[in-house]
């Protein structure tokens, strides 16, 4: 096979007429085209798999093989970081997986080294390689993307983080690929807005095939060509190309690196490739493209083109191209056979690696003594003085939200007093740890999840604020399907601590339907988060450190209505002060009904509990602190104790947390219960404006009163 010279006469005279590639090789033209003949017959390996029941699902990377091969010859395994899309198979290839890692995978081996056995074929996910595990969500790795390349200028310029030299590379580029369908989601936009705003150094492949499943792309996007609407924004290297000319793809590529390596800012490369097979096995394509379409699409077959373009120019014969696909087809049945004989995940294993294997925050080490200071002083003022504790023990934690750094305009930072939160709880950190560490961010909640989650993923500490629980549901896909996940899908290959702090919940006197929500049941359906709700001023201290120094993902829940409350005022407990998560507090003992709470709600059973006092009624307060986890040998003792239980909470009645905990005590503790479990929640209702509505809708004193007459009378 002639593939030993440099690319010369006719060869030559082709490559620089299509692209002017630059220096390439017949050996490189001849291993490009054998990386996306491998793409292909993997995936039509693993079509053969999928009908003998071998595998469960497949979907392909045909059609996009000239491109990918492109970007993997030109970005660097290893030393940039990769988002990729489920397309994205000779990319992966390229960069280094094998065809048996791709094959462990399809079949659900515990040795996939992607997740072992967790997520679905062609979700990409190699540490070694810096491919970052991706959900089937494509749109939502892009704000991770964004977070990766927000890090690498954060390790750039924080030199007090510790062995950053060893976590990034000062010309690293962050790639991160969608198809046409996901450049209509909210987050690709929000990516590209905050890539352009801050000239990050990462790169977006966007793999055109003209079709999100069945919806053509002019049904998707304006004119039907995203670049055209990409091209206005500022710093902004847009280039268009036929992603199925390997040549041009090359072209394309080493531009869009180069500008990106040389810090001058995003890139954006569309690629016009094609999609020969159905968007996954489960599509069947002529429902809804014609044969005209079918076959025209098939002339642009980039295997074919690149055949042809090697047979032409001379650098190799059909009988060359016969052996090598010969090669091609042995390495992949090989791959298969060793697959098909891999061991399966033990049943025993289908719950490991949702949490941290290494650091428990239920565990003693997280249980410090306290050493209080000063006066007594606020919530408020206690979070504020954690987060600067922490802060200055770990260069390593960035602070980013709405409106939480002093001021934007670093000009004026000496002048004005600074903001530091709609509630003042970031008041200062601006101006004691720099506008690195801690910054404003665009009115955007995925985006602020999803950076977190990228920078998070590179070794930093996001502490991020959703500046209103009423305002995180923008963020939900990002919590629930990427956050939460990410070390389960990646079988602890990845991991995203950080801690999200949420203002939530009501009695405001005003704040209405959108100031006042609660809502904690529904994060406690997600396994992989840690759910902390203090209570006091000295646990919101304890359970904050606690949730920066944890290695999981933790929702920090503040109530507005307590940040400022005398009944919450402690002394500070000092810079090494911990809480250990699952560890509720007795708030008040009593024998003969148990109260279990937390949040808002602590205060008021402690005054119902007094009022039944009056009448010869004892009653314990368990305040329970966290969320996920929850203190149940706290519960299971002290109902055994009182052997009557109210669980009340300020979120809705129905659905909210105490229905599982009340289900949980009628199920394991039913023989040491005298009356039935009383609940108490809101209303199911939104929260009105108007005080009296508010009164009516959210829990009071009063019912938890009335629910602890009727519990004990029983």
């Amino acid at each position: 096979m002639a593939v030993t010279a440099p690319l010369a006469g006719r060869a030559q005279s082709a490559a620089e007429s299509s692209s002017d590639a630059g220096s390439i090789t017949n050996a490189d033209l001849v291993k490009a085209y054998r990386s996306m003949l491998l793409s292909r017959k993997l995936d039509d390996k693993e079509i053969q798999l999928k009908r003998q029941s071998h595998i469960f699902f497949q979907i392909s990377g045909a059609g996009h093989e000239a491109i990918l091969v492109a970007a993997g010859m030109t970005l660097k395994p290893a030393y940039d970081w990769f988002y990729p899309y489920y397309r994205d198979r000779a990319l992966c290839l390229q960069l280094g997986m094998t065809p048996l890692d791709m094959l462990l995978s399809a079949v659900g081996s515990k040795d996939d080294p992607n997740s072992g056995g967790r997520q679905m074929p062609s979700h990409w996910g190699v540490r070694a390689l810096h491919i970052v595990s991706g959900s089937s969500a494509t749109g939502m790795k892009a704000l991770h993307a964004v977070g990766s390349a927000d890090a690498s200028v954060i390790f750039d310029r924080v030199a007090a983080i510790p062995d950053r030299a060893s976590k990034y590379h000062a010309d690293e580029v962050t790639y991160v690929s969608v198809g046409d369908g996901t450049t209509s989601e909210g987050e690709f936009w929000e990516s590209i807005n905050a890539a352009c705003t801050r000239q990050l150094p990462v790169l977006f492949l966007i793999e055109d095939n003209g079709y999100a499943i069945s919806v053509p792309v002019e049904c998707q996007t304006p004119g039907g060509d995203v670049s055209k609407l990409l091209r206005s924004f500022p710093g902004l290297h847009v280039d268009s190309v036929d992603g199925t000319d390997f040549l041009a793809s090359l072209k394309a590529m080493q531009e869009a690196v180069a500008y990106v390596r040389a810090r001058k800012g995003p890139a954006v490369v569309h690629a016009r490739v094609t999609r020969p097979y159905s968007h996954s096995y489960s599509d069947d394509e002529t429902l809804y493209k014609t044969k005209e379409e079918r076959d025209a699409e098939s002339i642009r077959d980039p295997i074919k083109k690149m055949a042809q373009y090697l047979v032409a120019n001379g650098i190799a014969t059909e009988s060359d191209l016969t052996e090598l696909l010969a090669g091609v087809e042995a390495e992949v049945n090989d791959a298969a056979n060793a697959a098909l004989l891999a061991p399966k995940p033990a049943k025993s294993t289908a719950t490991q690696w949702v949490y941290s294997p290494d650091v428990d925050p239920t565990s003693p080490a997280f249980d410090t003594p306290a050493r209080p200071e000063g006066k007594p002083d606020t919530m408020v003022s206690a979070i504020n003085r954690t987060l600067k504790d922490e802060m200055t023990r770990n260069p390593a934690i960035v602070v980013f939200g709405e409106d939480i750094a002093d001021c934007s305009r670093h000009d004026a930072l000496n002048v004005v007093s600074g903001k530091g939160g709609v509630f003042k709880l970031t008041h200062g950190l601006q101006k004691q740890f720099g506008d690195d560490r801690v910054f404003n961010t665009p009115i955007a909640e995925a985006a602020i999840i999803g950076r977190a989650i990228g920078m998070a993923i590179r070794g930093l500490k996001p502490v991020v604020e959703i500046q209103f629980f009423d305002y995180i549901w923008p963020a939900m896909m990002q919590l629930r399907d990427e956050l939460s996940m990410m070390r389960y899908r990646s079988g602890n290959n990845y991991s995203c601590p950080m801690v999200v702090r949420v203002p939530i919940g009501g009695y405001l006197k005003g704040g209405g339907p959108y100031h006042s929500q609660s809502g904690e049941s529904i994060f406690a359906h997600c396994p992989g988060l840690r759910i902390a709700f203090p209570s006091t001023a000295a646990d919101a201290a304890g359970l904050l450190r606690t949730a920066i120094r944890c290695d999981d993902p933790v929702m920090f829940f503040e109530h507005k209505h307590l940040y400022r409350q005398t009944y919450t005022k402690n002394e500070y407990p000092g810079a090494d002060f911990m809480l250990p998560f699952g560890k509720a507090s007795l708030r008040q003992d009593g024998s003969d009904v148990l109260v279990i709470t937390w949040g808002a709600l602590v205060q008021r059973t402690l005054v119902a509990a007094h009022q039944a006092e009056k009448e010869g009624i004892t009653t314990a307060v368990l305040d329970l602190r966290t969320i996920a986890p929850y203190d149940w040998e706290a519960i299971a003792a002290l109902v055994k104790k009182t052997s009557r239980v109210v669980v009340a909470h300020e979120d809705q009645l129905t659905c909210g947390f105490g229905a599982e905990i009340a289900a949980r005590i009628a199920g394991e503790l039913f023989q040491y219960l005298d009356a039935p479990i009383a609940r108490v929640g809101a209303l199911d209702a939104p929260v009105a404006y108007a005080p009296e509505l508010e009164e009516a809708i959210l829990p009071q004193t009063h019912d938890v009163l009335k629910a602890i007459r009727d519990t004990v009378r029983y």
